[in-house]
């Protein structure tokens, strides 16, 4: 009798393990596929939802990050006066440009003070033209996210939930980025 329960229990064990490590592929296939600048993403071991405080659109009307469900978000926190912000935008704008809105939208969140004609002649400047600018002047969604410097990009994905956030600035249109953005644009459809 108890050769037969052994297995059953371990049988039963397995199955639950399974059950309740249900994400942890995705999870471990972004940390795999993370190279170059991306070494640095940290992917969470839990998902964390994100708060629905408003952001500001280019037209000054309230936006939340609950507009954006149903797609992957590459949330990037920066400012103009901020040399490694600049320094990835241009790559940010590049990134957009090879997924359709649809499915993943880039938002580039200036946080603070940044006047606005300041904004308009960088994006102009860099010929930035893909990506969704939107302002948060108090900080108030910058704060509580935890955001303590710039640049800061968060990965959301369409669920509203934090998967990954990497601190400093990358090449977000290389090989390693479209393959992690890939992985999650993936779950969403999958």
């Amino acid at each position: 009798m108890i050769r037969v329960a052994i297995p059953a229990f371990l049988y039963a064990l397995a199955g639950f393990c399974a059950i309740s490590l249900a994400g942890e592929p995705e999870r471990s296939e972004l940390r795999d596929a993370r190279q170059g600048d991306l070494r640095k993403l940290a992917v969470h071991k839990e998902m964390r939802p994100v708060p629905n405080t408003p952001i500001e659109a280019a037209d000054g009307t309230a936006v939340t990050l609950d507009h954006f469900r149903g797609k992957t978000v590459v949330l990037n926190f920066w400012a103009t006066w901020c040399a490694p912000c600049r320094k990835e935008m241009p790559s940010l704008d590049r990134l957009q440009a090879n997924f359709d809105k649809e499915v993943l939208e880039v938002v580039a969140v200036t946080v603070g003070f940044n006047a606005p004609q300041a904004v308009s002649k960088f994006l102009e400047d860099t010929e930035i033209r893909n990506i969704s600018i939107f302002h948060d002047p108090k900080q108030a969604l910058a704060r509580k996210m935890g955001v303590l410097g710039l640049p800061v990009t968060v990965l959301v994905d369409r669920n509203g939930n934090e998967v990954a956030r990497l601190t400093g600035d990358a090449e977000w249109d290389s090989d390693s980025a479209k393959v992690i953005l890939s992985i999650l644009v993936g779950r969403a459809s999958g």
